[in-house]
């Protein structure tokens, strides 16, 4: 801690501006007043500058003295972060006591805690940044590779050998450098990587809307704007538990203080599908609630992603949820009137589009500097006021990501849950996933898809006509239509986050799910043209195909397909001649 000469003149909520700041650079942590409250410079002028303090500042008055890191604000990682609740700058909760003093020196990780370290190379190898030195069991899922700093290289003069060591004991000297079990990093730096790979493979959520019609590739990114009471944070909480990515990292960004303390209670008591042990075991929960300090919040997506980088470049495939990034815009804005900036629409500075790419950009799937190929994906849920789609965080969060899942309120009045709209939502990722999925054995996966999005259209398109003339009125082949895309609806893209065998579906249970449902429509066509009677048609029970989806096992794909042949057998029966 250096002194800068630099004292408060005037105190704006969390803004505080510095006279004289000697030796205060941008963007460095510094601590103001005399309980050394954390702020970050976030402006210099002549002879003063501006800083934003990441905790309440209530008893600054101008005068008190501002103290320089001549560093910019880092977070500590290292083992020991997966299971933990941290806050906005990656402070541990509940370490100190219900409450973070002001200007409390929390650290990150457990100091007392000794892992189990077991060395990969030896000594007198030349290591570059983002090598492996060792490994340590963080968890019953998790392997956490202890790696050099990305900035250091040289020759390996010592390791230590297999043991116990605590986070800050030194386990290896390289060139000038004593490295330890944890690292420090800067959070709005992104971490470097060898290369930027394209998309490949799908990040398999288990929700069957979202991985049959609008599907993620590992690295990528997707948004889900939703009204209030659509849904948004129970599909996140289904996608935490459920996806097939290594470590989770949930950062509750502005939301309620009780909904996110059930998040926490429901994460303990979730058992880990691969494990059995408790899902907090895999995830890094990053708290600021709406009634914390409103500058930490500005910073927790940036400290939520660096968190999954670091995973990410173990080799580790991460997945960040950020809930919601229209709170933490309502912060940047809150910044932005502060400090007089020009507003822009609806008040948001007119840097909100650029600090919405600059989160979103970080996601990728890379091979790290260590030569591992992993991701980090990044899902963030907007909250529109009123619903309104149309509002700036919503349309501008639209050009950055490639997939959006758009939460509908009539849907979710109407009990249809996950309430993803086919209309407004969509997948930039979908043709290279359809490809990935032909080379990997599923050649009509593509072809299925778009079957089931225009099933999904004309049903609509036919509604709106039924309700002007009549459902009587229609053409049999459109009366079909609508019959099938309702069968679509709620044995396919309907799924509980409650019951046992509907929580999740493999992706084999969801293919068979959607070919046994575009197979009735074509044999029911079929029965049409061939002349039986739309009575007959009409009085044909599909309810084995609709309890399919609760009636067999997350990963019954077989046992959908033998309803299938079920279904089939009794329809041929009503072929003529047959």
């Amino acid at each position: 801690m250096a002194m800068t000469g630099a004292v408060v003149t005037r105190v704006n909520g969390p803004v505080v501006e510095v006279s004289t700041p000697d030796g205060l650079g941008m963007l460095d942590l510094v601590r103001v007043g005399p309980h050394a409250l954390p702020g970050e410079v976030i402006a210099l002028q002549r002879g003063g500058a501006t800083v934003q303090v990441y905790e309440y500042t209530g008893g600054l008055k101008p005068g008190d003295e501002v103290m320089t890191t001549a560093a910019p604000l880092t977070v500590e990682l290292g083992p020991g972060l997966l299971g933990g609740v941290f806050d906005g700058v990656l402070r541990r909760l509940g370490s100190a006591g219900p409450r973070i003093e002001a200007g409390g020196a929390v650290g990150t990780l457990v100091a007392d805690r000794a892992w189990d370290f077991t060395p990969v190379t030896k000594a007198g190898n030349e290591l570059a940044g983002g090598a492996l030195l060792g490994s340590v069991r963080e968890s019953a899922a998790i392997e956490h590779g202890v790696l050099v700093p990305p900035e250091i290289h040289g020759v390996l003069d010592w390791i230590a050998p297999e043991g116990q060591y605590r986070v800050g004991e030194v386990i290896a000297r390289l060139g000038s450098s004593e490295l330890r079990l944890s690292q420090r990093w800067p959070v709005r730096r992104p971490r470097p990587v060898h290369a930027r790979l394209p998309a490949a493979g799908p990040l398999v959520t288990g929700q069957r809307v979202l991985d049959l019609l609008f599907p993620i590739a590992r690295g990528s990114t997707a948004a889900i704007p939703g009204g209030f009471g659509t849904g948004k944070t129970v599909v996140l909480q289904q996608i935490a538990k459920w996806c097939d990515a290594a470590v989770i990292v949930y950062v509750g960004c502005g939301e309620r203080g009780n909904e996110l303390a059930d998040v926490l209670e429901e994460f303990e008591a979730l058992e880990d599908p691969r494990t059995g042990q408790p899902l907090l075991d895999r995830t890094v929960l990053i708290a600021n609630t709406s009634n914390m300090p409103v500058m930490a919040r500005e910073a927790s997506i940036y400290t939520g992603v660096t968190v999954a980088e670091y995973y990410r470049d173990m080799g580790h495939d991460a997945v960040v949820i950020a809930d919601s990034t229209s709170r933490w815009a309502e912060a940047l804005r809150e910044l932005a009137s502060r400090t007089d900036e020009l507003p822009a629409e609806e008040g948001y500075p007119a840097g909100l589009s650029s600090a919405l790419a600059d989160f979103y950009e970080r996601a990728g799937r890379v091979e790290t500097l260590g030569g591992e190929v992993a991701s980090a994906s990044i899902l963030g849920a907007v909250s529109p006021p009123g619903g309104d789609l149309t509002e700036p965080v919503t349309s501008h969060t639209r050009r950055f990501v490639r997939s959006v899942w758009s939460l509908d309120r009539n849907l979710a009045y109407a009990r249809h849950y996950p309430a993803v709209s086919w209309h407004d939502s969509s997948s930039r990722d979908a043709e290279q996933l359809s490809v990935w999925q032909a080379e990997h054995g599923d050649p009509d996966w593509g072809a299925r898809r778009a079957r089931a999005l225009a099933l999904l259209t004309d049903a609509d398109r036919i509604e709106s006509i039924a309700q002007l003339v009549g459902a009587d009125s229609l053409p049999a082949q459109e009366r079909l239509t609508l019959r099938t895309a309702r069968l679509l609806r709620e044995a396919v893209l309907q799924q509980s986050a409650v019951l046992e065998n509907d929580q999740y579906s493999s992706p084999a249970k969801q293919r068979a799910l959607l070919a046994l449902v575009l197979d009735v429509h074509d044999r029911l066509a079929a029965l049409l043209a061939h002349g039986v009677s739309e009575a007959e048609i009409d009085a044909f029970d599909l309810a084995p195909a609709l309890r399919a989806r609760y009636d067999t096992p997350p990963d019954g794909a077989a046992d959908v397909e033998r309803i299938g042949r079920e279904l089939t057998s009794r329809l041929d029966a009503l072929t003529p001649g047959s």
